[in-house]
C-alpha cells in the first residue's frame, strides 16, 4: 500500500495484516480497529517541507472499547530518500489521534530514524495521562527505550502484558483466521 498521508485507514472491526508493504508520512495507519500487523514492511517516507512523519494515529474513545493498533515483528524502515535528510525530518511511532489511544510495538525492528523519544503529541497534552502505548522487546537502532517518552500512558511492556496484544487475545484470532488457512503467529 502506498501513500502519503492517512495510507490504511483500519476503521473498525478485527483486523489482521500479515507480510505486507505499507508507505506513508503522516499517520499513515489510522482508526479504531482492534488489528493486529505481523510480518510487514511499515516505511516511513519523505513529508512535504516542513512536516514530519508519524506512522499511527489510533482513534479509541473510551477506556471500555477493545481496540488498538498491534504491530508485532515487523521493520520499521525508512526511503532512501528519507533516510538521507533524516537529520531534518522527525519521524515517530505515533501519536494519539483521541484521548484513549493505544498503541504497541511488539518485537519489531525499528531502524535509526526514529526519534529517541519515539512518540509524538497531537497538537497539546490532551491524552497523554489516558492512553496506552506499550514497547516490548524490539530490537534495531531506534529501539532504545532510554529516552522515550515520559508519559503515564505510555508503558515499558512485559511478556504478560504484551501477550494481551497478540492475535489469540487481541483479535480473537485462532477463532477466524484459522479456518482461513491464513498464516499467523497466535503468541508472543
Amino acid at each position: 500500500m502506498y501513500g502519503y498521508q492517512d495510507t490504511l485507514y483500519v476503521h473498525s472491526f478485527r483486523q489482521f495484516y500479515r507480510e505486507c508493504d505499507i508507505f506513508g508520512t503522516i499517520d499513515y495507519i489510522f482508526g479504531n480497529a482492534a488489528v493486529v500487523f505481523q510480518a510487514c514492511n511499515i516505511v516511513s517516507r519523505m513529508p512535504m517541507a516542513g512536516q514530519f512523519t508519524v506512522i499511527t494515529a489510533q482513534s479509541r474513545d473510551s477506556p471500555d472499547e477493545d481496540t488498538g493498533i498491534s504491530i508485532q515483528n515487523c521493520s520499521i524502515l525508512a526511503t532512501t530518500e528519507l533516510y538521507s535528510d533524516s537529520g531534518s525530518v522527525k519521524s515517530y511511532l505515533g501519536r494519539p489521534w483521541r484521548v484513549y489511544s493505544r498503541t504497541v510495538y511488539l518485537e519489531s525492528y525499528i531502524d535509526a530514524f526514529i526519534e529517541a523519544e519515539g512518540w509524538s503529541q497531537w497538537s497539546n497534552d490532551e491524552g497523554l495521562d489516558t492512553l496506552y502505548y506499550g514497547e516490548y522487546a524490539n530490537y534495531g537502532p531506534g529501539s532504545g527505550t532510554d529516552n522515550r517518552v515520559d508519559w503515564a500512558g505510555y508503558h515499558l511492556m512485559d511478556y504478560d502484558s504484551a501477550y494481551n496484544f497478540s492475535v489469540s487475545e487481541f483479535i480473537i484470532g485462532d477463532a477466524w483466521l484459522g479456518s482461513t488457512s491464513f498464516p499467523y503467529d497466535n503468541g508472543i
